[in-house]
């Protein structure tokens, strides 16, 4: 079991709670994780870098200087690729970069991203995270009572009522929101603490419970 400090809206920290870290999987799968995290960077590149080849090069297509008799090297076009202004070869051009691994590796990966935060100590529970209306102030209060320094994921359970929590945190620097259905691996790991409301946990256990598929 590993203990998680517990904090209300309200008070600040109040206690902890035991999270069974078996929940998540036996051990952080390195390797799932890692082909996890590169697949969503891939998946993140636009792919729009082009270059121009001989072809594409604005330009006079007649020839530099005549074949024979001059001392210099044969040229046939000022688009070739040696001259400065030519054409590029092999250059890059827009591409998708995206793929898709197995639905289960993706859940695996997510598992050992929220192991390895629990682990390192690096998760926090909210107790009682209520906000009636949006207030990006009242989060970062919030976020400070948890002694938040760097970036933050917060994760909410989703549904109805959460549009307060979601418009409150959206303006904060380095604080993303997420709900614990569309949670992955990449924001976990790219973020420096996790922050669970209860019942978050809650979904995320129901999610990820160790032998769900």
């Amino acid at each position: 079991m590993v203990s998680v400090p517990v904090y209300r809206f309200d008070t600040g920290e109040v206690g902890s709670a035991e999270v069974d870290e078996s929940t998540f999987g036996e051990e952080i799968r390195w390797r799932v994780l890692r082909d996890a995290v590169v697949m969503y960077q891939a998946n993140r590149r636009v792919g729009t870098h082009s270059t121009k080849t001989r072809a594409e090069v604005v330009g006079s297509t007649r020839k530099p200087w005549r074949q024979k008799g001059t001392g210099r090297a044969r040229a046939g076009t000022r688009k070739s690729p040696i001259w400065r202004g030519g054409g590029v070869v092999f250059g890059p051009k827009p591409r998708d970069y995206s793929y898709s691994m197995p639905r289960k590796s993706l859940r695996e990966a997510l598992r050992s991203a929220i192991l390895g935060k629990l682990l390192d100590g690096e998760v926090a529970l909210v107790e009682n995270l209520a906000i009636s209306e949006p207030k990006t102030r009242e989060m970062a209060k919030v976020l400070s009572g948890l002694s938040v320094s760097g970036s933050a994921l917060v994760v909410h359970p989703g549904g109805e009522g959460t549009d307060a929590i979601v418009k409150s945190t959206r303006n904060l620097a380095r604080t993303h929101i997420r709900a614990a259905g569309d949670l992955n691996a990449y924001d976990v790991v790219t973020h420096e603490r996790l922050v669970l409301t209860k019942e978050g946990l809650d979904r995320l256990i129901e999610r990820l419970g160790h032998g769900n598929s």
